[in-house]
C-alpha cells in the first residue's frame, strides 16, 4: 500500500483540522502498563503529531518520525518544543538509540511487515512498550452507514483498511496483537478498547474522510463525485463512532 500510505501531505492541513484528537486515558492506558515512567518515545509515522501531543504533554521526551514533509511540518507547528523530529520512514531508522516506549497512532499498518517486529525491538530498551492503536471511524447510526456505503458504492467498495494479516473483525484478538503473540521479541500482548463518540457536521464529515487515504488515491473527479454523493445523504449532524483499540506488548528482557 506504498501509494495509499504517502498519500497524506497533500491534505496535512485538513489531517490536522479533522483528524480527532487522542484522549487522556490513552496515555494512562499506557503508563500503567508499563508499570514505570516512560521518560523516552519513538513515535512511528506520526503524521500532524495527534498523539506526538499526548504524551509530550506527559513529560516524555518523545523523537516523531514521519516520511512526508509536509505532515512533519504541520506537526512542527504543533508540537511542543521538546519534541525531536526526523523526516523518514520506519524502515529508514537504523538501531542506535533505545527508547521506553516505541508507538505508532494509526500507522503501524503502513510499515513494511518483513524485519517489523525486529526492527522494532531493536529501537527498544529491554522491557520497553510497544504500542499501537487506531480503529475505524463510522457513522453510529447504521442507516446513515448504510446510506454511505451506497453513496461511495460506485467508486469504493471500503475505504476501510482491511486488516493486515486477514485476521477476521470477531476474532477476539486482532492485529497487530495477532503478531505480537507469535513474535520471539515480545511478551505479555494485551488488546483494549477505549469508546470514542462524536458529534460532527456533515461538512466536517466529509472533511474527514477528505483525509482518508481510500479517497486520496482516487482520481481528483471521483472524489469529488463521491463527496456530493456522501454530501447528500447526510444529516445535518451526524453521531461518530470512533473506538479506538489499543496493543500494548513488552520487550523480552536480553537473553
Amino acid at each position: 500500500m506504498p501509494d495509499r500510505a504517502m498519500s497524506f501531505g497533500a491534505v496535512a492541513a485538513a489531517y490536522e483540522r479533522f483528524r480527532p484528537e487522542y484522549p487522556v486515558e490513552l496515555s494512562d492506558l499506557v503508563t500503567a502498563y508499563a508499570g514505570r515512567p516512560v521518560r523516552t518515545a519513538l513515535e512511528i509515522g506520526a503524521g500532524t503529531g495527534k498523539a506526538t501531543r499526548l504524551f509530550a504533554r506527559r513529560g516524555v521526551m518523545v523523537t516523531a518520525t514521519e516520511p512526508d514533509g509536509s505532515m512533519l511540518a504541520q506537526l512542527r507547528k504543533n508540537v511542543p518544543a521538546t519534541v525531536g523530529t526526523m523526516q523518514a520512514a520506519f524502515e529508514e531508522l537504523r538501531p542506535g538509540e533505545r527508547y521506553g516506549l516505541v508507538y505508532a497512532a494509526a500507522a503501524l499498518h503502513w510499515t513494511n511487515p518483513e524485519g517489523r517486529w525486529s526492527r522494532i525491538a531493536a529501537l527498544l530498551e529491554p522491557g520497553g512498550v510497544f504500542a499501537s492503536f487506531g480503529g475505524p471511524f463510522r457513522p453510529a447510526d447504521p442507516a446513515v452507514q448504510e446510506a454511505v456505503r451506497a453513496a461511495r458504492a460506485p467508486f469504493l467498495e471500503s475505504d476501510e483498511i482491511p486488516s493486515p494479516d486477514g485476521t477476521p473483525p470477531d476474532h477476539t484478538m486482532q492485529w497487530p496483537g495477532t503478531e505480537l503473540q507469535q513474535s520471539r521479541w515480545f511478551t505479555d500482548t494485551q488488546q483494549s478498547t477505549i469508546e470514542r463518540r462524536f458529534m460532527m457536521s456533515a461538512r466536517d464529515y466529509i472533511g474527514h474522510l477528505s483525509t482518508v487515504s481510500a479517497y486520496l488515491v482516487l482520481p481528483a473527479s471521483e472524489r469529488e463525485q463521491i463527496f456530493s454523493r456522501i454530501m447528500r445523504v447526510l444529516p445535518d449532524r451526524i453521531e461518530i463512532f470512533a473506538d479506538l483499540t489499543v496493543h500494548l506488548a513488552r520487550r523480552h528482557h536480553e537473553d
